[in-house]
């Protein structure tokens, strides 16, 4: 009988064990604003980093990986969430992100990727300074370059439109770049404020009205996630569209110049790498992007009345050779 009673009780001790052993695995909380095809890119760059190198969820470490979808209140509540859990690190990947992350904690080490500008979001004042629990890779784009080259492929524009999220501090960094460089080109930017995603394409049609000759679309949390209600619009009314982030051009942009933000994540994974192995934040200065990529749809081009030379597309280092896709999913 004790033998029997012995046997029924191995399934459930090796439960119990391998639930503590997983309980004790060193754990990471990663969390994104929303489901924005480019937070879910550096998502996975994150994700690709650690499996390179050995490091697997479940096996070696214990992943927990959340989605804010859109809400601040979530994205804080997951952060607390995280301190509460005891996580050993927090990777946080966009603005809204790592804003929440230092309101819950100054005493985990806090990675981040996809931030604009981390010292307006609090992280420090520069590469080198900045809080002794924080690093990470900021994700400032290549404004100047993008408005330069609008005016390469329209020398006559002189008025470019903007969709923008005033309660992101990092849509409003952008917009006001914008201006700067803009205005440094002879170029005049209209804007139009949006709350939420569901006002993306109504705000997107009230652009179009302002007798723009072009969007140069910024990029953001809550536009990008939408950003496919900008190229319908835009093809709809024959306005060149171009995007702040590569992915737009499989949403309908005709042209994007900007980071490969897989790439941005697995930059931030071998921080994260780094940290895990014994290194303090502290000691890592913060990271940016250097090479400025271009794609290029021509497909999207001819729908909104552009054409592009040949000395255009050589520059490419992608040119989509299909229509856009009609949903871009990039679930991990």
């Amino acid at each position: 009988m004790r033998k029997i009673i012995a046997l029924l009780l191995l399934p459930l001790s090796f439960f119990f064990c391998c639930r503590k052993d997983h309980e004790n695995l060193y754990t990471i909380g990663i969390f994104q604003f929303n489901d924005a095809p480019h937070l879910n890119d550096v998502r996975k760059g994150v994700v690709r980093t650690l499996w390179d190198n050995g490091l697997q969820d479940g096996v070696n470490i214990r992943l927990e990986i959340r989605n804010g979808n859109g809400s601040t209140p979530e994205v804080q509540r997951i952060a607390q969430e995280f301190v509460d859990m005891r996580v050993d690190m927090i990777i946080a990947l966009s603005t809204p992100c790592l804003q929440a992350a230092l309101i819950a904690t100054h005493e985990i080490p806090i990675i981040f990727s996809s931030v604009a500008n981390p010292y307006l979001a609090g992280a420090g004042k520069s590469a080198e300074d900045h809080m002794s629990s924080v690093t990470g890779v900021a994700s400032r784009g290549p404004i100047r370059e993008s408005l330069e080259f609008i005016k390469e492929v329209l020398p006559k524009a002189r008025r470019i439109g903007t969709l923008w999220t005033p309660s992101e501090i990092n849509s409003e960094f952008y917009l006001e770049l914008t201006r700067e460089e803009a205005k440094r080109i002879g170029l005049e930017v209209v804007d139009v404020p949006i709350a939420n995603n569901s006002q993306v394409l109504h705000s997107a049609q009230l652009l179009i009205n302002k007798k723009i000759d072009a969007i140069y679309q910024i990029s953001d949390n809550t536009i990008n996630e939408s950003f496919q209600d900008v190229g319908n619009v835009a093809g709809e009314n024959v306005i060149p569209l171009f995007g702040g982030f590569l992915l737009s051009t499989r949403l309908g942009a005709c042209a994007a110049l900007g980071w490969d933000f897989f790439e941005m994540g697995y930059k931030a994974g071998e921080i994260a790498i780094r940290i895990k192995n014994g290194e303090k934040p502290a000691d890592i200065p913060i990271q940016s992007m250097s090479k400025v990529r271009i794609h290029l749809n021509p497909h999207a081009a001819e729908r909104q009345g552009i054409h592009f030379s040949d000395e255009l597309l050589k520059k490419a280092d992608e040119i989509l050779d299909s229509e856009p896709m009609s949903q871009y999913s990039n679930h991990f």
